[in-house]
């Protein structure tokens, strides 16, 4: 187990935004709000639970089949898109309390995607660089 992921700040990221999902996914589910509200919500709540336990455990490291934080950054950008489009129609739409709930800890799961995305496209173009160094020529 990687404690130190759990210490860093893309770790608490990645637990918040696993948090905030549940969170937006058990409003949706009360309030009887749109399937596709509720879908979109648990869809998020399972991948980044994955991505989080693929981290937590190392298994990126292993799994080398993948560059797995540019299909982490991915998978941030295309939620907060989907995010957007479906908390601001549960937003406007607001058929009672819990879907305005939902839209609004949407919204905030939204900020958190992008966040994220920032952070590790951060952490990508200020590793060190692979391969071959420009001195050996």
């Amino acid at each position: 187990v990687n404690r130190a992921f759990l210490s860093s700040a893309r770790g608490a990221l990645k637990i918040a935004r696993t948090l905030v999902a549940l969170a937006t996914l058990l409003s949706f589910v009360s309030s009887g709000a749109h399937e596709a509200y509720a879908a979109l919500a648990g869809m998020e709540t399972v991948i980044t639970v994955l991505l989080l336990l693929l981290y937590l455990l190392g298994l990126d490291a292993r799994l080398r089949c993948l560059f797995w934080p540019l299909a982490d950054i991915f998978n941030s950008v295309i939620s907060a898109l989907f995010l957007l489009v479906v908390c601001l129609f549960a937003i406007i739409i607001k058929t009672n309390k819990g879907t305005l709930t939902g839209g609004v800890l949407g919204l905030i799961l939204l900020v958190l995607c992008v966040v994220d995305a920032i952070l590790l496209y951060n952490k990508i173009s200020l590793d060190k660089a692979r391969g071959r160094s420009t001195a050996d020529k």
